[in-house]
């Protein structure tokens, strides 16, 4: 008997396994449990069951709830894996949850992550690029909690750097198509960005200078010049940012649609 107890615990200890990890997606399971949706950084995506979540004496608390950085201890599984110990590193869902546009951009963000990450999830381990688009949804959530910027600057610079991570890059300076060096005034969605008017096709849009120069901003990361962009110019980056988006995951995010409400109520 002790033994086989200790064959058992042995098991046990191989298939255990602790990391960080942010809470995208929850899901009810029965009548007290929930799939819960991770992004970590060395196991990409994973999908695992808080046992006893929902139930008012839960032990994991808020811990495991959207956009709040935990440290997990895991049980590998058959099919989805268990979560068996959850401690609270950042809450920083409670935080976003205080504002409105800070939770819709999150919301996006997310659900984004989660888009992207899909593809990954695999036999308990994460892609390449896992590593990367934890550190960038991990900064982009820490900078919403802050209310560093404005959400939707957050949120589109987000977009463009986690598509660009995903080997979706755009280019806002140099002609997508051919290279031609830029700025140059038209954009087409398709091809990947700005294109010169040697490769401008028909139905390429026309923003204003102002929002080739802050789409390339975000992009790169040049807050001074996001900062200062006007609302003019941020409206119109946000609807390319979405279109852009949407032609690489092949569908629209109901969570920015719930963003882009939030705009028009706002303005």
């Amino acid at each position: 008997m002790a033994r086989g107890g200790g064959r058992s615990g042995a098991g046990y200890a191989a298939n255990s396994y602790r990391t960080d990890a942010l809470v995208l997606r929850t899901y009810t399971l029965g009548e007290a449990d929930r799939i819960i949706v991770l992004l970590t950084p060395g196991h990409g995506q994973i999908r695992a069951v808080a046992k006893g979540v929902r139930r008012t004496t839960s032990k994991f608390g808020a811990t495991l709830e959207p956009f709040m950085l935990s440290r997990l201890q895991l049980v590998h599984g058959r099919n989805l894996d268990i979560i068996t110990q959850a401690q609270s590193v950042t809450p920083y869902g409670q935080r976003i949850a205080q504002d409105y546009d800070a939770y819709a951009a999150a919301s996006a963000m997310v659900e984004t992550a989660e888009r992207l990450t899909a593809a990954e999830v695999g036999e308990h381990g994460g892609g390449l690029e896992a590593p990367s688009q934890y550190r960038l949804l991990h900064g982009a959530l820490a900078a919403l909690a802050r209310g560093a910027r404005a959400p939707r600057l957050l949120l589109d610079s987000y977009l463009l750097r986690s598509l660009a991570t995903a080997g979706w890059a755009a280019s806002f300076t140099d002609c997508a198509r051919c290279g031609t060096p830029g700025p140059h005034r038209s954009v087409n969605v398709s091809l990947g960005g700005s294109v010169c008017p040697d490769c401008r096709p028909p139905g390429s849009s026309t923003p204003s200078p102002g929002t080739i120069a802050l789409l390339a901003a975000l992009l790169s990361g040049q807050w001074d010049t996001a900062d200062t962009s006007d609302e003019t110019s941020r409206r119109e980056a946000a609807g390319i940012v979405a279109g852009y988006l949407q032609f690489h995951l092949e569908r629209h995010l109901k969570s920015l649609a719930v963003m882009d409400q939030s705009s028009h109520r706002s303005n």
